[in-house]
């Protein structure tokens, strides 16, 4: 009697589990095929720039001051963010805005020797870093902005690098102080907090203490909007509204605040505005806080402004963000280091300059700093340092 011959399945068993996987790999490149082919035919949607704007001057004020924490997520109370997922997957396989070659590579200058300088420099001054990040030193004390110094936004790659290293700002003389508006990967770093000394002072809006207690940090300061806290002798650092959102891969969206910065110390008033679309917020911190000295406003990932316009600012946003301020100089912020929208990252110097053609903005309010540039503060005279 022939013995049976073995079934294939029991010699080579067959991996139900590989064959699932194989089957959702192939279905993923299926579905991104099918969209690149879409995105060939798919242009971008238009905008309606005045439908916008009616919409930002119906906000009404008094919601800027309303509870905005509902079932443990943050939200803008004078006008919530409208999101989907389908919005987001159209940006991403909806045709390209085109910008001429050039101002790929038209990146910021970039100064060496920022360290040498702050140690010759008496005084005090702001200094950029690149992207956000600002070094500002006031009676003796040093105050970083949202420090980045890492080669990563998480995904996007530096275009060019910090005008100061982690190392020479740690070699810095005198008390440090960092503040954090939010915690979006081009704004809170992990490795550049973990490597602060352990007694740097923190600023963080509401839900972030925790995470950068994590990081090392024990004296983390956490703030709700227009709270107002002393830092000193005449000090004071007041957390103020944005328009914008939260994120992290560890942390579920809108979990943590986002916030704007205002640094009050003798005879100065900086204002950080972290990231933020345009809204009515700006007119009611002017109005609080008159005689802002510098106003150091995001001016980037603006386009496409039907996908961006909510939660980002353009050239002519962030100009009028700095009137309503009040302020005396408009210092542009989050642009030249990483690519986050599809604009061009260097292309700010010049948008920057017809917006105030435009809308007659006096060209000597604007300062458009070079990374490693460092400016003398003086209240009697402000100049570049070249």
């Amino acid at each position: 009697m022939t013995a049976p011959r073995p079934r294939p399945d029991r010699l080579f068993p067959i991996d139900s589990m590989n064959i699932s996987r194989r089957k959702k790999v192939i279905t993923a490149i299926i579905l991104a095929l099918a969209l690149l082919l879409v995105s060939c035919f798919l242009p971008p949607r238009p905008f309606d720039e005045k439908k916008w704007r009616a919409q930002v001057e119906s906000t009404d004020p008094a919601l800027l001051y309303a509870p905005h924490l509902r079932g443990g997520r943050y939200f803008n109370p004078w006008m919530p963010m409208q999101r989907g997922f389908m919005s987001f997957l159209r940006w991403v396989i909806s045709e390209k805005t085109p910008y001429p070659q050039a101002e790929e590579y038209n990146l910021p200058p970039v100064i060496s020797g920022l360290y040498k300088r702050i140690r010759s420099t008496p005084g005090d001054f702001i200094a950029w870093i690149g992207h956000s990040t600002f070094l500002i030193r006031i009676n003796g004390e040093y105050w970083i902005t949202d420090p980045m110094f890492s080669e990563r936004a998480l995904l996007p790659k530096r275009k060019t690098p910090p005008g100061l290293s982690l190392d020479e700002f740690l070699a810095l003389p005198g008390r440090k102080n960092v503040i954090i508006s939010h915690n979006h990967y081009d704004h809170l770093d992990s490795k550049s907090i973990r490597r602060l000394s352990t007694d740097t002072r923190v600023f963080v809006p509401m839900g972030l203490k925790a995470m950068v207690n994590n990081f090392g940090k024990k004296k983390v300061v956490e703030m709700d909007w227009w709270q107002t806290v002393s830092c000193g002798d005449r000090c004071q650092v007041v957390c103020l509204p944005a328009q914008h959102w939260s994120r992290r891969i560890s942390q579920n969206t809108d979990t943590t605040l986002w916030a704007s910065f205002l640094l009050v110390t003798r005879g100065r008033k900086i204002y950080y505005g972290g990231d933020s679309g345009y809204f009515i917020g700006y007119r009611e911190i002017g109005r609080l806080y008159p005689d802002i000295d510098y106003a150091l406003l995001p001016v980037t990932a603006y386009a496409p402004r039907w996908f961006m316009h909510y939660a980002h600012m353009d050239p002519g946003e962030s100009l009028e963000a700095f009137r309503d301020l009040g302020a005396r100089y408009f210092i542009p912020t989050q642009w030249g280091t990483f690519r986050l929208g599809e604009e061009p990252i260097g292309e700010i110097p010049s948008a920057l300059s017809r917006a105030a053609q435009s809308s007659d903005t006096d060209p000597a309010r604007l300062l458009v700093m070079s990374i490693g540039q460092l400016l003398p503060i003086d209240n009697q005279k402000q100049k570049f340092e070249q």
